[in-house]
């Protein structure tokens, strides 16, 4: 058996890689979970603004979710898709009934927080190991994290 897979890269290095893009995969499905309850729940005078908001992200992380784990399936791994298995391995905790502006802002800049971190460990195992197809996705939904904690940091300062 050889040491590469068809996309030139070592196999031990690709179980590495989807071992930690399924980590990124199970937060990101928990993110998205919490994304929906506050869409779903928020209240207050921020109602339409964040529910819109809420929207919007959550159907931005529906298709980083499906870009994850299509990765993981080029890499010729099998993403984790049991609801068990995403709260069992995500780091972001899943949050019930929060339905005020600041508790959910918050909550969200937590989230994304915790998925960029652990987008830099992928971007950096990426790195290490020559894979630039997850290189690329993940520098691209990075640049996306930054910029929306950033407005979210400026919604919570007003």
């Amino acid at each position: 058996m050889e040491s590469q897979n068809e996309l030139g890269l070592e196999r031990k290095d690709t179980k590495e890689l989807a071992v930690k893009l399924n980590e990124l995969l199970a937060n990101y499905h928990v993110y998205y979970q919490n994304l929906r309850a506050f869409h779903w729940n928020i209240k207050g005078g921020n109602f339409f603004a964040l529910h819109a908001k809420f929207e919007e992200l959550y159907t931005a992380a529906f298709e980083t979710i499906d870009e994850i784990a299509e990765r993981i399936l080029t890499l010729r791994h099998t993403p984790l898709h049991s609801f068990s298995d995403f709260l069992a391995t995500s780091t972001v905790q899943e949050r019930k009934n929060l339905s005020t502006d600041v508790d959910t802002v918050a909550a969200t800049v937590e989230n994304i927080g915790q998925i960029i971190q652990l987008e830099r460990q992928v971007l950096a195992l990426a790195a290490e190991h020559d894979d630039e197809g997850t290189q690329g996705l993940i520098s691209d939904d990075l640049n996306t994290l930054e910029k929306t904690l950033w407005m979210l940091n400026a919604f919570q300062a007003s």
